[in-house]
């Protein structure tokens, strides 16, 4: 397949519905639902839309297209786009407002069969491998007034070179590999997402080089398993072209931690089973690497972490979050952790809660398990009642509580860098920004310290954000 003909097709397309568009300024909402690559991908939506002409407006009813990127690792996410879409059916009426809904959800059969059904009134419908051609899509929906419904079952291919329209102007993502392999039981990703296929490091480290031209500070590296970046091909002798050393994504680290004008780089989200020495020794040389590290946990039961297929046991867990700290100063750690997967007794769940006491996670992302249909978990018999699930979540969620209450103390009266995002979303005379280890400061000062970095003494601490004060010149 021709990954840079498709492009130039698409290119093409781009400029018809611009030219329809032309002289109209049609405006357009866009709906992100699920993780940070679904954010990475409405963000190219977002710039092929504006290549063709169209205006965001947060303002359904202005819109003259409306799109819905969805995810589907949470049934809460399905309840949430058939209740928008129910809302625009009056819409659609009034206006023939165009409607398209992407993403994750749409790779699942009894999903589309349910729009068809439900919600006839639905112009466009395209899948996770199909993103790329939005732009045909979408001209075929206005000149030939059909329903389209773009979706292909098989993996997709790498596309570089589409616009891209960023939500902010000093942190940005970077996909770096697409896909899974791993399989876990509880999880939908594999199937509606595919194999694991790595982006070339080449066009990996353009992407970044032009973000730091750019003003960006901040990188976040995106993939569902970032340290098995190259595995794949490594394993199937793909031929890949190596690019300022880059064969893994240890030698990735590196070479992006040299990139001038950077000066954090994240990653989300590895797998413990994938988490190679070479990958924390980059981590602990490398100084723009935060040293907060998301390492899902997903349950602290070796039985359970079994039955969810995820290849590590508690103890091997323990010892390598041992290692970690061991090798990486200053080190912080933030976890997933499913509450009550099929199986799951009180006494495997206080090997959970063991796990987070011992190792005093920074932040943690809890959620109730729930059923997806096509996934292992959802065929399982011996499912918890969703009463048991709540009094157990409940339980986690005060012993983190009570952890970072704890945890946040320590940084009072420390000086901490912090990258200065913007104003405070709940007090506009207040800046907010983040330290390495993502915690939120809110401070006084003056608006052009926005996109700075600069030195802050914390002086009190307020569970979810931290309370800071200017203590040193701007570095």
């Amino acid at each position: 397949m021709n990954t840079k003909k498709e492009i130039e097709e698409q290119k093409e397309y781009l400029n018809k519905v611009k030219e329809v568009n032309k002289e109209k300024s049609p405006k357009y909402t866009i709906l992100t639902m699920g993780c940070q690559l679904n954010e990475n991908d409405s963000e190219k939506i977002c710039g092929m839309l504006e290549k063709m002409g169209y205006i965001k407006t947060q303002k359904q009813d202005e819109a003259d297209l409306a799109i819905f990127n969805t995810c589907c690792v949470r049934e809460n996410a399905e309840d949430k786009l058939f209740g928008k879409l129910g809302e625009l059916k009056k819409l659609k009426e009034q206006k023939g407002i165009i409607i398209a809904i992407g993403g994750c959800m749409m790779q699942e059969k009894h999903i589309v069969d349910k729009i068809k059904t439900s919600y006839p009134f639905v112009d466009i419908v395209f899948g996770t491998h199909t993103l790329h051609k939005f732009p045909e899509d979408l001209y075929k929906s206005i000149q030939e007034k059909r329903k389209i419904e773009d979706i292909m079952d098989i993996d997709g291919e790498i596309y570089e070179g589409l616009p891209i329209k960023r939500d902010s102007n000093i942190k940005a993502s970077v996909t770096i590999m697409n896909g899974c392999n791993n399989f876990c039981s509880y999880c939908i990703v594999p199937y509606v997402r595919g194999r694991e296929r790595s982006r070339s490091p080449k066009e990996i480290i353009k992407e970044i080089r032009e973000l730091a031209k750019d003003g960006y500070k901040e990188i976040t590296l995106l993939g569902q398993n970032v340290n098995s970046y190259l595995r794949v091909e490594k394993e199937k002798n793909i031929q890949f072209e190596e690019y300022e050393g880059v064969n893994s994504f240890a030698t990735l680290l590196i070479a992006i931690n040299k990139i001038d004008g950077i000066e954090r780089i994240r990653f989300v989200s590895p797998h413990p089973k994938d988490f190679t020495d070479d990958v924390i020794d980059a981590i602990a040389k490398c100084d723009k690497v935060c040293k907060l590290v998301h390492l899902p946990l997903q349950s602290g039961n070796t039985k359970v972490l079994k039955e969810m297929n995820r290849k590590y046991t508690k103890e091997q867990y323990l010892n390598l979050v041992e290692k970690m700290k061991n090798k990486i100063p200053n080190l912080t750690l933030s976890t997933d952790i499913i509450v009550g997967f099929p199986g799951e007794t009180d006494e495997e769940f206080e090997d959970t809660l063991d796990v987070v006491r011992k190792v005093k996670f920074e932040q943690v992302y809890m959620f109730i398990y729930s059923r997806r249909v096509g996934t292992p978990g959802d065929k399982m018999e011996n499912q918890v009642p969703d009463d048991i699930k709540h009094v157990r979540f409940n339980k986690l969620k005060a012993l983190v509580e009570s952890q970072i209450e704890e945890n946040n103390k320590k940084y009072i009266g420390t000086v901490q860098k912090v990258l200065v995002e913007g104003e405070s979303k709940n007090n506009k005379d207040l800046l907010t920004g983040r330290t390495d280890s993502n915690k939120v400061v809110i401070f006084e000062g003056s608006k052009d310290l926005i996109n700075q970095s600069i030195n802050l003494e914390i002086v009190s601490e307020h569970m979810w954000y931290l309370k800071g004060k200017i203590k040193y010149d701007r570095k």
